[in-house]
């Protein structure tokens, strides 16, 4: 039970946007931005860890729902987010 609660904590949100074909990574809670794992251009795979998040002492992967390129990185190192702050673009 413990690894399930765990696992939903580090769950993202990821928006499907028709027009422009592209997927949004958004926050799913408060956290700070500790480090970028990816730089705009690169692909990436379902699963792979785009940013590092911290919460409550907590270090949090954000885990890609989609294959693709990252378009945009919308946060920087030391970022506070708040739950559905965009984090980047995957197309």
């Amino acid at each position: 039970m413990c690894g399930w609660l765990y696992l939903q904590r580090l769950e993202v949100t990821v928006k499907s946007r028709e027009v422009c074909m592209a997927e949004e990574v958004l926050a799913e809670m408060v956290s700070t931005v500790q480090e970028i794992l990816v730089s705009v251009g690169d692909k990436v795979k379902v699963n792979d860890a785009v940013i590092m998040l911290e919460s409550m002492k907590m270090e949090i992967p954000v885990i890609v729902e989609t294959e693709g390129t990252v378009t945009s990185i919308n946060v920087k190192p030391g970022d506070v987010l708040k739950q559905g702050d965009l984090i980047a673009v995957i197309s």
